[in-house]
C-alpha cells in the first residue's frame, strides 16, 4: 500500500478497500524528513488496511490459491515471495512510525497465517521471505524462522541496509538459498568515487559474494536502463565475470576411483563446490549406462557439497560392472521436485549435462 513509486492507485482492488477497515498511518518524527516525501506523493501511502479483518484474509487466500494453481511447480517460476510487512523490503511502511493492528499478538498472528496458507498452497515451488528487520513490530523474525525451517528461502533487499540482515544470510542453513536485491547507481560510472582503487560498484559485488548468494537481483536505483548496466560491466568487467563464474553453486565430480570387492565393481566419488553457495535443496547423483539405464542412484546430505569442500559418495555397482563409459548424472531436488544440473567441469559434458567416465590421467606402467 505505501509503495513509493505508487502515485495514484491504490495496491489494492477497491473491493477489497471498500470492505475492509483502513487505519491512518503516522509519520516517525525521526524520518520526517525531505526525503521522506516522496513517498508521500501517493494518496495511499497515509493508511493501511485492517490485514486481520475476515474480508481481507478471504481475499487473500483466493489470491494465493488462484496464482498456486497457475505458478505451483511452473517450470518458469523458481521462487515465490512471501507477503510481509514493514520498514524495508517491499512492505514499504517508512517514514510511519506505527501499524495496523491492536496489539503486536495479532499483528504477528496475522503474518504467521498468511504464511501458512502459502506454505499451503505452494507445496513445490520455494516460498522466499524477507530477512527485514521488525521494524514495525509484526513479527517479522518468526516469519523468517519458519520459512527456514519449513526448507524454504530467504532473500534481503539492499544488502548494505541492516546487520540483522547479513547474519541471518551468512549462517543460513547450506540447503537453503539466499537472494539478493542489491542495485547499481543509476547513473554513469564515476572513477572518481573508488576507494582504494574499488569502486562503489565492485564493493557491492564483493559483499554479495561474501554472503553466499545463490541469486542476485542486477538493476540500477529507480532508473533502470540496460545500457547503464552493460557501461558498468564495461568499466569493471573483473569483478562481473568473476561472480558470474561463482554466484550460486558450481558442483563438479572433481576425484574418481574405482575398486573391485569380490566381482562387484565400486565407484567413490569426491563432488567439488567452486561457487559461493551450498546447494540450495538435495544433490541426486546417478550412475547410468551409456544407453540411459540406472545402475545405482542416491543423495549427498542437503546443502552437499559446501563451497571449497569435498563431499564423497560410494556407488556400489552390480557384477561384472565397467566404469568405463559409464555416465555420472545429476539433478538437484527441492521440495520434492526434481531440476537437471550440469556438471561445472572443464571435461566435455554429454546433451543432458552428464559426464561419461573416461581415463584422463596416464598410468604409469
Amino acid at each position: 500500500m505505501s509503495a513509493p513509486d505508487y502515485t495514484h492507485d491504490a495496491a489494492l482492488p477497491d473491493f477489497v478497500l471498500d470492505n475492509v477497515p483502513k487505519v491512518n498511518l503516522v509519520l516517525n518524527d525521526k524520518e520526517n524528513s525531505a526525503s521522506a516525501q516522496r513517498y508521500l506523493r501517493n494518496p495511499h501511502a497515509r493508511y493501511q488496511p485492517r490485514f486481520d479483518d475476515p474480508f481481507f484474509q478471504q481475499a487473500f487466500g483466493d489470491l494465493v490459491g488462484q496464482l498456486a494453481a497457475e505458478f505451483n511447480a511452473s517450470p518458469f517460476i523458481e521462487f515465490i515471495d512471501t507477503f510481509m510487512y514493514g520498514f524495508w523490503g517491499e512492505g514499504h511502511t517508512w517514514p510511519f512510525g506505527n501499524n495496523p493492528f491492536p496489539d503486536y499478538q495479532t499483528a504477528e498472528r496475522t503474518w504467521t497465517n498468511m504464511l501458512e496458507v502459502q506454505l499451503k498452497h505452494f507445496t513445490k515451488t520455494p516460498l522466499l521471505t524477507n530477512t527485514q528487520p521488525d521494524y514495525s513490530r509484526v513479527g517479522n523474525s518468526e516469519l523468517v524462522d519458519r520459512t527456514v525451517r519449513s526448507n524454504n528461502w530467504i532473500r534481503s533487499d539492499t544488502i548494505f541496509i541492516e546487520n540483522e540482515q547479513i547474519e541471518a544470510l551468512s549462517n543460513r542453513p547450506p540447503w537453503i538459498a539466499a537472494v539478493l536485491e542489491q542495485p547499481l547507481p543509476g547513473k554513469a560510472p564515476d572513477t572518481l568515487a573508488a576507494q582504494e582503487w574499488i569502486s562503489p560498484a565492485e564493493n557491492m559485488i564483493t559483499h554479495v559474494i561474501d554472503v553466499g548468494a545463490n541469486y542476485w537481483s542486477l538493476w540500477n536505483f529507480h532508473q533502470i536502463n540496460p545500457q547503464t548496466l552493460m557501461n558498468y560491466y564495461q568499466a569493471y568487467p573483473t569483478w562481473f565475470d568473476r561472480i558470474n563464474r561463482r554466484i550460486g553453486y558450481r558442483v563438479r565430480p572433481t576425484m574418481i576411483w574405482s575398486y573391485k570387492d569380490a566381482s562387484y565393481l565400486g565407484l567413490i566419488v569426491g563432488f567439488a563446490n567452486d561457487g559461493i553457495a551450498g546447494v540450495p535443496g538435495v544433490l541426486r547423483v546417478t550412475v547410468e549406462t551409456e544407453s540411459g539405464k540406472t545402475l545405482k542412484s542416491g543423495c549427498l546430505d542437503p546443502g552437499y557439497p559446501l563451497p571449497g569442500k569435498i563431499r564423497q559418495a560410494q556407488f556400489v555397482l552390480p557384477q561384472g560392472t565397467r566404469w568405463k563409459g559409464l555416465k555420472l548424472k545429476a539433478e538437484i531436488e527441492v521440495k520434492g521436485v526434481h531440476y537437471p544440473v550440469r556438471w561445472a567441469c572443464h571435461e566435455k559434458l554429454n546433451d543432458d549435462g552428464s559426464l561419461t567416465l573416461r581415463p584422463n590421467l596416464r598410468q604409469e606402467l
